[in-house]
């Protein structure tokens, strides 16, 4: 199939040709999140094994206030990966207690979240919302620029996580290239922890998870024709120690080829071969500080839950920051 072609065809399929064309075969995590990988993934986040999402969630609730205070006043909201935007609304509930209004732009590949969080605020803040959203990935992040500073940008739910240290470092390079001396990053991350905290909430008793991984070929059926027998493959979640990551996988249970009308390609898997889906790199507090400092940002201040699992840093790109450098649960 010629690129003229591709180009004419969904616009996953120069992604899903790529990825299952080459050798060991991957697709981007990206490609979860259509209507159907959104829905699936707000139910991973009420598992109780998927401690991510609520134990953010109870930072956030806790330091929502001194984390507003830090960023300034008048701030605008940017969101990157806005999802539903479940524990956003605990920061605008915080701002809306320092000024009239607040802008929030959430930036998402889903229409669907998109859609879904913007009927939430209006309905819960009365008015006192504006809602700029952008359909796109991070290839675009012109929704910036599109706020008024100062600037708050969130990059929470531990999605840095799905980056590998380059990708990482040149994502917040970017960020903070489109940034101001008034603005800030508000960045949550997972941290390393026992092999037994991790593997369950990327793989719970309940299959949610495995339902999730499995539909990016519910997808490629759906949106290019594939001939995916969801049940001819199963969900593999493994903790890789020395990059320090989950790995995620969709294993071939028997040897198949799958055929996918819109590419006109025929897929060849044996029996035992992994589609690499996603990683998600669990990271120490130092190396977070590091990773930012790389970027150009300088650490106002972080926070741990008690269990110190997850963490929240707020970087600022200013000389002077209010806190300096400091560490609180």
């Amino acid at each position: 199939m010629t690129a003229t072609e591709l180009r004419s065809l969904p616009e996953i399929a120069a992604v899903v040709w790529e990825g299952l064309t080459r050798s060991p075969k991957t697709l981007p995590p990206r490609l979860f999140y259509d209507a159907e990988g959104s829905e699936l993934f707000e139910q991973i986040t009420r598992l109780p094994e998927y401690y991510l999402t609520r134990t953010e969630r109870a930072i956030l609730a806790a330091r929502a206030d001194e984390i507003c205070r830090l960023s300034g006043h008048n701030v605008s909201l940017i969101e990157l990966g806005a999802g539903s935007a479940g524990k956003t609304q605990l920061l605008i509930a915080a701002l809306l207690r320092r000024q009239m209004r607040v802008l929030y732009c959430p930036l998402d590949i889903s229409p669907a979240a998109l859609a879904t969080a913007e009927a939430s605020l209006k309905s819960q803040f009365d008015g006192r919302v504006q809602v700029r959203s952008m359909v796109a990935d991070f290839s675009d992040l012109n929704l910036i620029g599109m706020a008024p500073a100062p600037r708050l940008v969130l990059y929470i739910g531990s999605s840095l996580g799905n980056l590998d240290e380059g990708e990482a470092h040149g994502l917040l390079r970017r960020i903070r290239a489109s940034l101001g001396a008034e603005d800030h990053l508000l960045l949550g991350t997972d941290l390393a922890k026992s092999t037994a905290a991790l593997l369950p909430a990327y793989d719970d008793p309940a299959g949610v998870t495995a339902g999730f991984n499995k539909n990016i070929l519910a997808r490629i059926n759906r949106e290019l024709g594939g001939q995916f027998d969801l049940d001819a493959f199963k969900h593999v979640a493994l903790w890789n120690p020395a990059q320090s990551r989950i790995e995620i996988y969709l294993e071939s249970c028997r040897p198949q080829s799958v055929w996918i009308d819109a590419l006109r390609l025929a897929v060849p898997f044996a029996a035992g071969e992994r589609l690499h889906t996603e990683n998600s790199y669990k990271y120490t507090v130092p190396a977070v500080h590091a990773l930012l400092a790389g970027a150009g940002f300088r650490v106002v201040q972080t926070w741990t839950d008690a269990g110190r699992a997850y963490a929240v840093h707020l970087a600022g790109v200013t000389p002077a920051s209010p806190g300096g450098v400091d560490e609180r649960e």
